[in-house]
């Protein structure tokens, strides 16, 4: 078995698991716990939100619901140092920050797709799946904190596509169902792993792969951090174990 330290609530226990990745993030529940514990008094003046929050909830609120928009709380570090409690405020605010700006592209993303006119139901349904995909109830605790931060270039992305679709209505289509294809191979393998009580960082490495993805095809002027081609993806899910 593997160790594993899991919410007790308001306290911790130390289990076995079947697996080192079930035992991974049954622990960061654990941290999380304790860390409330130490810094709960730090901790209580944000969790009904700080700087911003009340904008950025009303303006997702017809996706995420106020109540729950920070549920689940920020992911922990895994060592709880005797700086948490000094650098909490900086990385609070940030994370507002961040939190605001998503909101700001989902309200324009929202705009546009309310504008469009029926002709183009099927780019509309695609995109607003791929929203929600991105911003759910939960997603600013599950999102990991290296791809939060592209979260709004990605919406902004779906933005690009939608503006420019006219242009271009083929090509789209083209490339809609290619990327498709390779959502729901991944979606299936997720649910799969969800069903089983199994987690492979390599699958949500390329969950996001196909966010970058997204961003080549149909968004170019955005930009993606490194190059990223249909190739790279049916390399990334070869390499998946079997």
């Amino acid at each position: 078995g593997y160790p594993a330290l899991i919410d007790a609530t308001d306290n911790v226990s130390l289990v076995l698991l079947d697996t080192a990745e079930s035992a991974a993030e049954a622990t960061r529940g654990g941290v999380l716990c304790l860390m409330r514990r130490e810094l709960r008094d730090a901790i209580a003046r944000y969790e009904k939100g700080g700087s911003g929050f009340a904008g950025a909830a009303l303006q997702l609120k017809t996706l995420v619901g106020t109540d729950v928009l920070l549920a689940g709380g920020a992911q922990p570090p895994w060592v709880v140092s005797p700086w948490a409690r000094t650098r909490l405020p900086a990385v609070t605010e940030g994370a507002f920050r961040l939190l605001q700006a998503i909101a700001i592209d989902v309200l324009a993303l929202n705009q546009r797709l309310g504008a469009l006119p029926k002709a183009q139901a099927r780019i509309a349904a695609e995109v607003r799946a791929q929203r929600d995909a991105l911003v759910h109830p939960g997603f600013f605790s599950a999102t990991p904190w290296s791809q939060l931060e592209h979260l709004p270039r990605y919406l902004r992305g779906l933005d690009r596509r939608l503006a420019k679709y006219a242009e271009r209505p083929d090509r789209d289509a083209r490339h809609a169902e290619e990327v498709e294809q390779l959502w729901r191979q991944y979606v299936e393998r997720a649910e799969r792993n969800r069903r089983d009580g199994r987690r492979e960082p390599g699958l949500e490495g390329y969950r996001w792969l196909l966010e970058e993805l997204r961003v080549s095809l149909f968004a170019q002027e955005l930009k993606t951090p490194f190059p990223v081609s249909f190739k790279r993806l049916a390399k990334a899910w070869a390499d998946l174990p079997r």
